[in-house]
């Protein structure tokens, strides 16, 4: 059995991260790979910190794409190998004109919520402007998501399942930059990451749509820290990388902004 306990001190997402240690002591009885639902970044990020020094089980988190937030984690007896086709995923295309009906993110995943399906079961959306949208979803969902999204907003959509060589995801553009800064305030760090004002970063913060390693951070005083990923809604995340100290007592910040 595993350090039950142990592993949920502390946590945040305690129901779900509870789910997964019952997975891994299935996995571990009955020598088989186990798969989870889709989890959420916070619940990766603490699954994957409460899971590292086990030595009993191995966890593969795959979401279809090497950036995907959401993903699905194979878990398995550490005597046995783990690869990404373990990890059961489906790809579908969902398909309309959107020119004068703009559906965002939101609009797609409400469709799909409003014909009965739980979150857990969808991954990753890829919005693609006016052609519609691409979701991953777990494979079970596909026969019946194929037959029952059939419209979003007011647009009539066309749903099949399509090859992951199709995905149409482009990766983020990354630029390394270094900042010079008086404190390591969050409003300071992440409008010098993203280039903007800090009076508008302040209002970011405030309005909750500031994130710090997927956690919604509305002190725009919270003190950032070596390792914290940023993210700020529509405008991009920013990874903090080594902080020093200079001759003046400033920090020097190594920042990589995401867009």
């Amino acid at each position: 059995m595993l350090p039950r306990e142990e592993l949920l001190k502390g946590v945040e997402n305690r129901q779900e991260v509870a789910r997964v240690i019952d997975q891994a002591e299935q996995a571990i009885k009955t020598w088989e790979v186990v798969t989870t639902d889709f989890l959420s970044p916070p619940v990766l990020m603490e699954v994957g910190g409460k899971f590292a020094k086990l030595t009993e089980v191995e966890l593969l988190p795959w979401g279809g794409y090497p950036q995907a937030e959401r993903q699905r984690v194979a878990i398995a007896r550490s005597e046995l190998s783990l690869d990404f086709t373990q990890v059961p995923l489906a790809l579908l295309d969902i398909a309309g004109n959107f020119l004068f009906d703009p559906a965002t993110h939101r609009d797609f995943l409400g469709a799909m919520l409003g014909t009965g399906l739980v979150r857990e079961k969808v991954g990753d959306i890829v919005v693609l402007g006016e052609r519609g949208a691409q979701v991953i979803v777990a494979p079970e969902l596909v026969d019946f998501l194929t037959s029952s999204l059939v419209q979003v907003r007011s647009v009539p959509v066309k749903t099949q399942q399509v090859e992951f060589s199709e995905l149409k995801y482009r990766p983020p553009t990354k630029k390394e930059l270094t900042t010079v800064e008086a404190s390591l305030r969050l409003d300071a760090i992440a409008s010098a990451g993203l280039g903007m004002s800090r009076n508008k970063m302040v209002e970011a913060i405030n309005g909750g749509d500031v994130r710090v390693n997927w956690k919604e951070i509305t002190q725009p005083s919270y003190t950032i820290q070596s390792g914290d990923l940023i993210s700020v809604r529509g405008k991009g995340r920013v990874e903090v990388g080594e902080v020093v100290i200079t001759k003046k007592e400033r920090y020097r910040v190594q920042l990589t902004r995401y867009k």
